[in-house]
């Protein structure tokens, strides 16, 4: 899977990342109704997912694969349940839109707005984390920067072409007499798995 850099650990600045910065992040997150579980490995994420996928009752699931994914062996727990799981890039563009849930990894978090921020270069990196009703996405729980401000020192450091996303909370919007709506351009649910233990910087 192209993306806009392969080593986005190397771009952050030295102390103004870590879990420091966490019970910020997290107040902020969940301020923007984000669903946040934190475990100590990657396997401990598999119970949380595959419960998830029984609750909602999820039929199809589009995944771009990750270390940490692998690590908790989503995919086959998901596909023993008798759930069809695709993460070919042009299955993904075909499934996603009829997905019930999405699975992506984001490559940092911003405390200040409780924000992820998302390597999305690659077409099936986006569309798995806009288009299913529940986006799942896993982080480096240690992968926290203080502010905006250090979030685009780190985006300058590793951006030359592509794109990049910073997701807060599930799709939302007024535009309708200002009424607030959950889920109108974009997921309805977004939940976050931050990982303490390090898999190859969170990312393959």
């Amino acid at each position: 899977m192209k993306k806009v850099s392969d080593n986005w650990q190397s771009a952050f600045p030295a102390g103004k990342v870590g879990p420091q910065f966490w019970a910020a992040f997290e107040e902020n997150a969940k301020n923007a109704s984000t669903e946040i579980f934190k475990v100590k490995t990657a396997a401990e994420a598999k119970e949380i997912v595959t419960n998830l996928a029984k609750f909602t009752n999820a039929k199809k699931v589009v995944a771009v694969n990750s270390a940490m994914q692998e690590a908790a062996n989503i995919n086959e727990e998901l596909k023993a349940l008798g759930i069809a799981v695709y993460n070919d890039k042009f299955d993904i563009a075909e499934h996603a839109e009829s997905a019930d849930i999405g699975i992506s990894t984001v490559e940092f978090a911003i405390g200040e707005s409780g924000s992820l921020c998302m390597d999305g270069f690659s077409y099936e990196a986006r569309v798995v984390t806009m288009l299913p009703p529940i986006h799942i996405a896993f982080m480096n729980a240690n992968n926290i920067v203080p502010g905006i401000s250090e979030a685009f020192e780190v985006i300058s450091k590793v951006y030359d072409d592509g794109y990049v996303s910073f997701i807060t909370g599930p799709s939302r919007t007024a535009d309708i007499e200002r009424v607030l709506t959950i889920g109108v351009h974009g997921p309805s649910r977004l939940i976050l798995i931050a990982v303490d233990e390090d898999i190859n910087g969170g990312v393959k």
